[in-house]
């Protein structure tokens, strides 16, 4: 094994067992894996980088929070069958012939597994796991966006897909968000953000996809305000004044029963 390598696997190692154990101390890191310091320090910063961690004072956590949301495979476990039911309902809006564009959130992936009943679709999409489920579909048209790949989101993120998002119009565009608060979207990614919003600016009808969950979550770099779609999906278990007052702001709700 070469150094190139070497480095890899253990920050493979590095990244599980921050995330096993929630939060580690970058000095017990460094005793732990025989390194300096320094390169401790190195190491979590390229797997922040990629998102599968966050430092914080004295260390790393892998535990969700306003500036982190967990890997994919945590995100499909939450919420599973409440996701599965916005996915059908969203699924119910889908016209073909449509241009769709997708994000890289877990319900919306949920979502791509339904698009091959409503074919034929042109699907725009960041999300690798959207891609390889659509990439054999007969009826689908997929343009899959660039970028910087970021391993944790499994998705392409930043100014270069930001621009890339730019060249296309959708008719129709499915996001979902990391947080609702105060009637605005939060995410805990800057590089997220700076792609949804270049998806939102090239869709005619921005759909917001989100369990009711997020309205109790926190994050911390505000994407939009809910008057910024024209539809908000969301399961029975937000509460009926809060759907009233996004119905008062002029976004239409589409309340799913949950399973």
């Amino acid at each position: 094994m070469d150094r190139l390598e070497a480095q890899e696997e253990r920050r493979r190692r590095l990244r599980e067992t921050v995330i096993a154990r929630g939060f580690v101390r970058t000095a017990d890191l460094a005793e732990e894996y025989g390194i300096s310091l320094m390169t401790a320090h190195r190491d979590l910063d390229a797997l922040q980088a990629q998102g599968w961690l966050r430092k914080v004072r004295g260390g790393a956590t892998g535990l969700p929070s306003a500036q982190f949301h967990g890997s994919v495979a945590d995100r499909m476990a939450v919420m599973a069958p409440a996701k599965q039911a916005l996915a059908r309902a969203a699924a119910t809006l889908l016209v073909p012939g449509q241009t769709v564009m997708l994000d890289d959130s877990t319900t919306c992936l949920l979502l791509a597994h339904r698009f091959a009943e409503h074919t034929p679709l042109t699907v725009v999409t960041n999300s690798l796991p959207a891609v390889t489920t659509l990439a054999k579909e007969p009826g689908i048209s997929l343009i899959t966006l660039g970028g910087a790949y970021f391993p944790a989101y499994d998705a392409f993120m930043g100014p270069h897909t930001a621009e890339s998002v730019r060249a296309f119009r959708a008719d129709v565009l499915f996001l979902s968000t990391t947080a609702v608060t105060n009637g605005r979207c939060y995410h805990t990614s800057p590089e997220t953000v700076q792609v949804k919003r270049a998806m939102m600016e090239s869709a005619a009808r921005r759909v917001l996809v989100a369990d009711h969950t997020k309205f109790t979550k926190g994050g911390l770099y505000a994407l939009a305000p809910l008057t910024d779609f024209d539809l908000l999906i969301v399961d029975d278990g937000l509460p009926a004044a809060e759907i009233r007052a996004v119905r008062a702001g002029g976004t239409e709700v589409m309340v799913v029963p949950r399973p």
